[in-house]
């Protein structure tokens, strides 16, 4: 099991469902992996966000009359496998190196570019028969604040906090060729303590958020040898903040969906993928999402 990129971008407590995000699966992730083998992967991640919304309404005041919050990343991630008690397992340490660009009526507010946080994880198959192509994975992740992070900024590619990530995949053959995936996880976060602009104070403020729990589900197939297309839907809900421990009634209650394209080639595996927000409670919708992947093993 492998994780894309999260939302790693920090802004206003308003914003705050673009962190809502919690680890999207690739097609596939979740067949165990082959032991002692050893993968590098770069992916190119872009997105746009914009219309704000406040409990399922549409805000336009001046600062939220036409948002639009660009967002782009080049990730780097290398994975390892391995067996561990006669199970399959893989590891893997990611970095991202992106930029936060706010336009539209956001258009005042900085930019923000550089390097984001370091995400590790660990991932085991307690059950995998690859005859029946039926798989159970369990994985764990942890993002250390490394990233660059001013509590004078709304926007920053560091989050300035831990967050960990427990969740749980099953794939399992439909027919013929044609696979079906669900996976669920829950996001847990650390406190920030040094929120100033993001949290609309002039001086350091507590922020703390609730777990975010994200289910996706979705048919994989596999036309060929070369070519897999999967589409996923995503359901994300929680995620709640509080500043110096005043609610701020802003539940994340999300729905999006993704389309993928995995191409095997004699010099690695590209992917691609497309997708959007089709509805959202609090902050920023996302209007597009997209990734272009390319993973080789060495």
């Amino acid at each position: 099991m492998k994780q894309s990129l999260k939302r790693s971008l920090y802004c206003a407590p308003l914003l705050y469902p673009l962190l809502g995000w919690g680890v999207d699966l690739q097609p596939n992730d979740i067949v165990a992996p082959l032991p002692d083998k050893r993968y590098a992967q770069v992916t190119y991640f872009n997105t746009e966000n914009s219309t704000f919304y406040k409990n399922g309404s549409v805000v336009s005041s001046k600062q939220f009359g036409s948002p639009v919050l660009d967002a782009q990343s080049v990730i780097a991630k290398l994975t390892g496998t391995y067996t561990l008690a006669n199970h399959p397992a893989a590891s893997f340490v990611q970095l991202p190196y992106g930029s936060v660009r706010p336009a539209g009526s956001l258009s005042g507010m900085p930019s923000d570019t550089g390097v984001g946080d370091v995400t590790l994880a660990t991932a085991v198959w307690p059950y995998f028969n690859r005859e029946t192509r039926t798989y159970l994975g369990l994985a764990a992740y942890v993002t250390i604040p490394t990233g660059g992070y001013s509590s004078m900024q709304p926007f920053n590619m560091g989050g300035n906090r831990y967050t960990t990530d427990i969740q749980m995949g099953y794939q399992q053959k439909i027919i013929g060729d044609l696979d079906g995936m669900f996976a669920i996880d829950t996001m847990f976060y650390g406190g920030n303590s040094q929120c100033s602009v993001a949290c609309l104070s002039s001086t350091n403020v507590a922020l703390n958020q609730k777990p975010v729990t994200t289910t996706q589900a979705g048919p994989i197939y596999k036309i060929n040898q070369i070519f897999t297309v999967s589409a996923q839907y995503y359901y994300v809900a929680g995620g709640a903040t509080t500043i110096n421990n005043v609610y701020q009634n802003n539940v994340i209650n999300t729905q999006r969906f993704m389309l993928s394209s995995l191409m095997h080639t004699d010099i690695g595996r590209f992917s691609l993928q497309y997708g959007r927000d089709m509805g959202i409670q609090n902050g920023l919708i996302q209007t597009r999402v997209f990734t272009l992947r390319f993973m080789k093993e060495f």
